[in-house]
């Protein structure tokens, strides 16, 4: 029996799933960070071991395609990197393609039907972009927390963190202190000296947010906004678009807004609620194409 595989490889974890010809889920493994700009060969390692997870009552033998939605996709080009991951798919015994795709595909795969249209991604980073099938084309922002990622949950932290040290007696101030664990407004200017993990904070953003906080409704609304204006820079006001990553999935106060102002012009949104299943259904397309 034919199988193929699926992999979402983001920041945070990286993630497998096996399917049959008829779509129906065999097999998933998780594993650690998988985005090769930020962890380099590693990435292809953490790859690996998600799949064999997955594959673990599965003859690799028989996976007939593959597709890998990897965050941080241009870094493949660096040969050790793609040697990497070319080592990692023989040690696994896959005999078949392995298409490494910018995680903008596979995220737009999982939100719907459509063949074509725009993805709207915010989790760590934030990025949006033009999909046609395993095709990536235009892309906005997704430029790393120093020079973009505008509405991402790393976004979310910083700005409360400028908040907070400029509010220190607020409630977002005396939140996101706690958080930092800081006395006062010194130790919190060093905390974040040190660039601490600020997307954790995003959380603590969305649930003062949804309690009416001011600074933290503040903030995410021009999250919102931010984001809206990232996706409607790519020029395609009448393209379906898919919502990904965990601040645009989970119901967040962030996702809440995107959604309103998409609703209101008429715009049809899906959601990327398994990116690991929609790099299966590409690899399922590509087996069906080559058949």
């Amino acid at each position: 029996m034919a199988v193929v595989v699926g992999v979402d490889a983001g920041g945070t974890a990286s993630k497998a799933v096996v399917t049959d010809l008829s779509g129906a889920v065999l097999g998933r493994g998780a594993a650690g960070p998988g985005n090769p700009s930020a962890a380099g060969v590693s990435a292809a390692r953490a790859v690996g071991s998600a799949l064999r997870s997955a594959l673990l009552r599965i003859d690799p033998a028989t996976v007939a395609a593959g597709v890998a939605g990897v965050a941080g996709c241009s870094a493949v080009a660096d040969p050790a990197v793609a040697d990497a991951f070319a080592r990692e798919w023989a040690a696994l015994g896959l005999t078949c393609e392995m298409s490494l795709v910018g995680d903008a595909a596979t995220a737009f795969a999982a939100g719907g039907d459509w063949r074509a249209g725009a993805v709207l991604i915010s989790g760590t980073g934030a990025v949006a972009a033009l999909v046609d099938d395993l095709d990536i084309g235009p892309v906005a922002d997704g430029l790393g927390w120093l020079l973009g990622d505008e509405g991402s949950g790393l976004w979310l932290g910083l700005q409360a963190t400028r908040r907070a040290v400029r509010g220190f007696d607020s409630a977002l101030g005396r939140k996101v202190a706690a958080h930092a664990g800081a006395a006062n407004a010194d130790e919190l200017v060093h905390w974040a000296q040190a660039l601490p993990p600020f997307g954790a904070l995003a959380p603590l953003v969305c649930e003062l947010a949804d309690a009416g906080d001011p600074d933290a409704s503040a903030i995410v609304a021009e999250a919102a906004g931010r984001l809206v204006s990232t996706l409607d820079s790519l020029g395609a006001p009448s393209a379906p678009v898919v919502l990904a990553g965990g601040l645009l999935v989970a119901d967040t106060p962030v996702r809440r807004g995107v959604l309103a102002t998409l609703e209101a012009r008429g715009t049809e949104v899906g959601t990327a609620r398994d990116p690991a299943l929609g790099a299966a259904r590409l690899a399922l397309r590509r087996y069906r194409r080559g058949t």
